[in-house]
């Protein structure tokens, strides 16, 4: 099977590449598919060879897209609708990457796919803009809603931590927002396979969760961090309004993974693993 992906140097595009086993993939970066055109990323599908599309790419600076908020929506709402109604013209599935940022992050419920959105910031608006678009092409797709995204490249928490951890005796976290951290590595081989189900039937074209578990606090997320890594650091929890930011936090961003399961046959994957498989990779597992 033929893969059309977009993205290259991301968290998740690096780990579709990485994982892609017996499927080949054309991996379209910046210098080829620029987000900020939506014609000419559709042109680039209209054109394709492929059996599949998955979109790794996405606007994902959260506190940023509080004041850039139109090119958070051309690139996580207009170009994926875009990409969408050409896959769909052709009758390609399409994997997109959605976020829990298009919910309102009240309660402790997990969300179910079919929960009245609500978006908090410009991000969440952008995302669920997109959404939105994937779902009006009336094309085969799969939209995966994720959470807390990690992995050994790019920017995320767990870097971060290791990085703080290395140079404090202690920091202080949030622990009233509560969700599942996700490793790109899992999130990867969901997309793939998804992908996979979409062409053998596209009957099963929906909204869909992914996120790792158990749900976490970030501050017992960073608390593993350090168990794991074997870093001599403190964690000091601490409410999300000691810690401001321009765009607002969902509190509650922990997700049902069931549909996943039942359709796909994709479990809930343990972040703990995945996160021992990061640290492995950086070099930074605890003896």
């Amino acid at each position: 099977m033929k893969i059309l992906l977009f993205g290259t140097t991301g968290q998740v595009a690096r780990e579709v590449q990485r994982r892609a086993g017996s499927h080949e993939i054309e991996a379209l970066g910046r210098d080829v598919a620029d987000f900020t055109d939506p014609a000419a990323c559709a042109a680039l599908v209209e054109k394709t060879d492929a059996d599949a599309v998955i979109n790794a790419v996405a606007y994902t600076a959260v506190d940023k897209a509080e004041s850039e908020e139109a090119l958070a929506t051309t690139v996580n709402g207009e170009t994926p609708g875009a990409i969408a109604r050409a896959a769909a013209e052709r009758g390609l599935p399409l994997v997109h990457i959605s976020t829990d940022y298009v919910f309102d992050g009240t309660g402790e419920t997990p969300f179910a796919t079919d929960h009245p959105t609500g978006p908090l910031g410009a991000y969440g608006r952008s995302k669920l803009v997109g959404e939105e678009a994937v779902r009006a092409a009336g094309g085969p797709h799969a939209i995966l809603r994720t959470s807390w995204v990690v992995s050994a490249h790019g920017n995320n928490f767990v870097k971060t931590m290791l990085r703080l951890g290395g140079e404090r005796d202690k920091l202080t976290i949030v622990a009233d927002q509560v969700g599942g951290p996700t490793c790109a590595a899992d999130i990867a081989e969901a997309c793939l396979s998804i992908a996979a189900h979409l062409a053998e039937d596209p009957g099963k074209s929906g909204s869909y969760h992914f996120s790792g578990g158990p749900d976490v606090s970030w501050a017992d997320f960073a608390r593993e961090i350090f168990a794991q890594s074997g870093t001599d650091c403190a964690v000091e929890d601490i409410p999300t309004s000691a810690y401001p930011t321009p765009a607002q936090r969902p509190l509650n961003s922990r997700m049902d993974n069931s549909a996943t399961e039942a359709t796909f046959g994709i479990a809930r994957p343990d972040w703990r693993v995945g996160l021992n498989e990061i640290l492995s990779e950086l070099g930074a597992l605890k003896a």
